[in-house]
């Protein structure tokens, strides 16, 4: 007799609200874990691309282009920009992890700009001026020597001084401070805006003498065709000439004098120095540096 089957007995569904609660509670935690986690990953990754921008700012700040007034004319500086300044300067301001771009200007403008921050600076000028232009700061290692000088037609000056200029008409450039502090009171003098202008007067004998750069003053009566140009001898003064900084840049002063010993050092400044001036002269004596 076949036996039957054993029914299970039904079991009742009991509910349990704590065990409900503590699913629901851990299903909480673990969300809340992952908007956390994602919430930090979000965050790192914020740092990460701030960090980037930073040190790229940086960089850029570091090879900032600083815009230089130039007061200089060939050899110093060319259009072409193959100039002894144009040379020397770009390479001690790039070793400085700086961008150089020169511009030229009227020179007393150029000192007024500089000094109320219009310009970033002055490429070459004379120590001092930082007295008069209390904006301006000085590297305080020289960039060249100048010879400041009296170019003549005629026969050249004997014994050149200031004192023998009192008795002719010269003509100089307007902002030269070397010139308009040591011409003697009372000379017949013509201040002009641009060496042209010097080397035009000169070359329609409307003046007798004009004060000026050795080296600029040969090379453009060259370029002008005046004749017969002599430089009086001696100078009339011999400066070490200096770049100058608006003082919002005297973090700078440091490196670039750095810089520049450097290339001196290295025999570089001296290189330059001959190449580009020993075809005005058969002896270049400045350019004996250490």
């Amino acid at each position: 007799m076949p036996v039957p089957a054993r029914r299970h007995a039904d079991v009742p569904v009991t509910f349990d609200p704590q065990s409900n609660a503590r699913q629901k509670m851990t299903h909480q935690v673990v969300l809340h874990l992952r908007n956390l986690i994602t919430s930090i990953y979000r965050d790192v990754l914020a740092l990460g691309v701030l960090a980037f921008a930073a040190i790229h700012s940086s960089s850029a700040v570091g090879a900032a282009m600083l815009e230089m007034n130039n007061p200089t004319d060939p050899p110093y500086t060319t259009n072409s920009g193959d100039g002894f300044l144009d040379v020397v300067a770009s390479e001690v301001f790039r070793r400085a992890g700086l961008q150089l771009k020169l511009t030229r200007l009227p020179a007393e403008r150029a000192l007024i700009n500089a000094n109320e921050g219009l310009l970033d600076g002055d490429i070459s000028r004379i120590a001092g001026l930082e007295q008069v232009y209390t904006n301006l700061v000085r590297v305080p290692e020289p960039i060249y020597t100048m010879d400041f000088v009296a170019l003549l037609r005629s026969n050249a000056m004997d014994n050149a001084s200031w004192a023998k200029l009192k008795l002719l008409s010269v003509a100089h450039i307007k902002g030269w401070k070397i010139f308009e502090q040591n011409l003697p009171a009372g000379t017949n003098d013509i201040a002009v805006t641009s060496p042209d202008q010097l080397f035009e007067m000169l070359k329609r004998d409307r003046v007798d003498v004009v004060l000026y750069s050795r080296w600029m003053g040969l090379a453009m009566a060259s370029t002008l065709g005046v004749q017969g140009v002599h430089v009086a001898e001696p100078p009339l003064a011999q400066r070490d000439m200096f770049i100058y900084f608006n003082k919002k840049h005297e973090n700078l002063v440091a490196p670039v004098a750095a810089a520049l010993r450097t290339i001196k050092r290295e025999g570089l400044y001296k290189k330059v120095c001959i190449e580009k001036f020993s075809p005005l002269a058969r002896s270049v004596p400045q350019c004996n540096v250490q």
